[in-house]
């Protein structure tokens, strides 16, 4: 299995499953009892075990809902669908997320603080604990990113607990802990080193990642977020805005810029075929693309869950056992992909897994997340809900794109390097046709547009979408706009008049791991077919499905624009008020100095 295998080293760290707020992180005496800094192997046990704390499948979960991509596909009274409809309360907020960041923020800064203080190494050992201290930081950056997009200002541990004048810690603000990921990413460059030169796995940070990851960090700082004053707290404070200083902002777009250049000139990833980047990620196996991943805890303790709830729908009499989804697919996600988009068939799974292992095709509400299939594995995994797939959490492509993105800012309009940088993602997309790309805006609000799209098609279903749409300020508008155009599909009607109303397809024989079916072929039909011709594509072997009707196999509602489920899409969906989540009523509980700075509008 090349898959890195992260070990929890026993006695040295304690595990996010225990952690149940900040006051139960693990502490620095339960490093000095091993003697874990007098060997620089225990030391790299430490950071691996630093790293099983860097991912909560929640991320994806209920935090990859809510966008333009995805919908959740559970009960309205189910606190997910909750979540991913903006219903938010303290009594439903996600927080085993933030419990097991602030675990990994913990175990960095106890490595942090500690490796510096190895002495008597060998050159090799110096370089060793130079990159293992390298990865610490990224670790640090990485977890607090993750805590500020989703919460935004919250506490903000740069020394282990035990060294804390007490266990009570309040919020701080974003912009001093974005500042301080992007300080310790530039700290991770210094001393981790390239990926052709680490001999390491995907799975651990190296230059590459941590440019890449320095890029993210400086685009989220500079972004807008919600704020409000920490002094009063005052709902009338709420604003979605950016920092003040726009100096700052403008070096930010520099540092972004500048640490997706170095990546790309050093020439050490590319785009590879989009189909192929899923394959090997479900298989295990590494790309020029891939970046980073969240590696697994081993075989038998696999907890990402990566293509069970977000994945596609397999039966669980099936050849594949059960995938359960409980996301799906945003119906009108499908249309946002141009004609011969390559990447339309590989981001939405156009068919399903039946009992009696066939592809049947899906219904527009059906449609499911196809990046982490199941049946393109190459085994069945552990269990039905633990398949041993990697999350991938930084890719090339995405490079690229906040290269783009950065240079537009910069520069008040596109440069040549960032059409460069849009135009390969899009080539790639379109199988290197260039006739097929359209026409690069040359506008700034035109080629922002263009970005903000690309990132839609390139990414869905990674993650960033939500957050994204927040850090451009627009998540209100977009998905204002996008349950206008449910409710247009639902009705038939505007750019949709013209969709299918049926589809008739042939079922096929799903029974055999590395499934080559990306999509599965149909018929379009603009209207119900009548007696006659319904009878001879039978006769073909061709099944008709009504695209508007409930699926058979998955999420059995139908698309009408009356449907409670269609009614109740984005329902909590409120400006200057969902862009960040109130803390659970448990984190403002075990933390005395969050008593009285709850969210103004919770």
């Amino acid at each position: 299995m090349k898959r890195f295998i992260y070990i929890a080293f026993t006695g040295l760290i304690l595990m996010t499953s225990s952690c149940k707020d900040f006051l139960d992180l693990p502490s620095e005496k339960d490093f000095d009892s091993s003697t874990i800094f007098e060997e620089v192997g225990k030391v790299e046990m430490a950071v691996l075990g630093a790293y099983t704390s860097t991912f909560n499948a929640e991320l994806f979960y209920q935090f990859g809902m809510g966008s333009d991509e995805v919908f959740s596909t559970e009960g309205e009274t189910n606190s997910k669908n909750q979540v991913a409809n903006y219903v938010y309360s303290p009594a439903v907020s996600p927080s085993s997320t933030y419990a097991a960041m602030y675990a990994g923020v913990e175990q960095a800064n106890i490595l942090i603080k500690n490796i510096p203080l190895m002495t008597g190494l060998s050159e090799a050992d110096q370089q060793k604990v130079n990159m293992l201290l390298g990865e610490a930081y990224a670790i640090r950056a990485m977890n607090m990113l993750q805590v500020v997009r989703h919460f935004g200002d919250v506490p903000y541990p740069t020394v282990p607990v035990v060294e804390m004048e007490s266990f009570s810690s309040s919020r701080v603000s974003r912009d001093t802990i974005l500042d301080g990921c992007v300080a310790d990413l530039q700290k991770a460059i210094d001393l981790v080193p390239w990926k052709s030169e680490s001999g390491l796995a995907v799975e651990r940070v190296t230059k590459n990642a941590a440019y890449g990851l320095l890029a993210r960090v400086a685009l989220y700082a500079a972004g807008y977020s919600l704020r409000w004053d920490l002094d009063s707290y005052a709902p009338s404070s709420l604003a979605l805005a950016r920092r003040s200083d726009t100096q700052r902002i403008t070096d930010l777009y520099e540092i972004a810029r500048d640490a997706c250049a170095a990546v790309v000139q050093r020439g050490e990833n590319s785009l590879i075929d989009y189909e192929t980047i899923f394959r090997d990620l479900v298989n295990g196996r590494y790309n020029s693309e891939s970046m980073f991943e969240y590696g697994q805890l081993g075989e038998d303790r696999n907890e990402l869950r990566t293509g069970y709830t977000n994945g596609m729908f397999a039966h669980q009499n099936s050849f594949y056992n059960k995938a359960q989804p409980a996301m799906a697919a945003f119906p009108t996600y499908y249309y946002e992909f141009r004609d011969g988009d390559l990447r339309r068939d590989v981001t939405i799974a156009n068919y399903a897994i039946s009992a009696d292992s066939r592809h049947e095709l899906n219904t527009y509400s059906s449609n499911t997340i196809g990046k982490f299939r199941v049946n393109w594995k190459s085994d069945q995994g552990v269990s039905a809900s633990k398949r041993n797939i990697n999350w991938i959490h930084l890719r090339y492509a995405d490079v690229l794109l906040m290269y783009a993105e950065a240079e537009n800012e910069l520069n008040n309009g596109p440069t040549g390097a960032a059409k460069e940088m849009l135009e390969q993602v899009r080539l790639r997309a379109f199988g290197d046709d260039r006739t097929k790309i359209g026409s690069t805006p040359g506008s700034y609000e035109g080629f922002k547009e263009a970005i903000i799209q690309e990132r839609k098609l390139e990414l869905g279903f990674e993650g960033w979408r939500r957050t994204d749409l927040i850090r451009w300020g627009i998540l209100y508008e977009k998905l204002t706009e996008t349950k206008k155009d449910l409710l247009d599909l639902a009705a038939h009607t505007g750019k949709y008049q013209d969709v299918d109303r049926y589809r008739a397809y042939k079922s096929t024989p799903a029974t055999s791991f590395n499934d080559p079916l990306v999509a599965l072929d149909f018929i379009g039909l603009k209207s119900e077919p009548t007696p006659v011709e319904k009878i001879a594509l039978q006769n073909q072997g061709y099944t008709i499905l009504d695209m508007y009707g409930a699926s058979p196999l998955f999420f059995t509602n139908a698309l009408k624009a009356d449907a409670v489920w269609v009614q109740n899409i984005y329902r909590g969906l409120e400006k200057n008020k969902v862009e960040i989540f109130p803390l659970s009523t448990s984190t403002i509980d075990n933390n005395p100095g969050l008593q009285g700075q709850q969210h103004p509008s919770y």
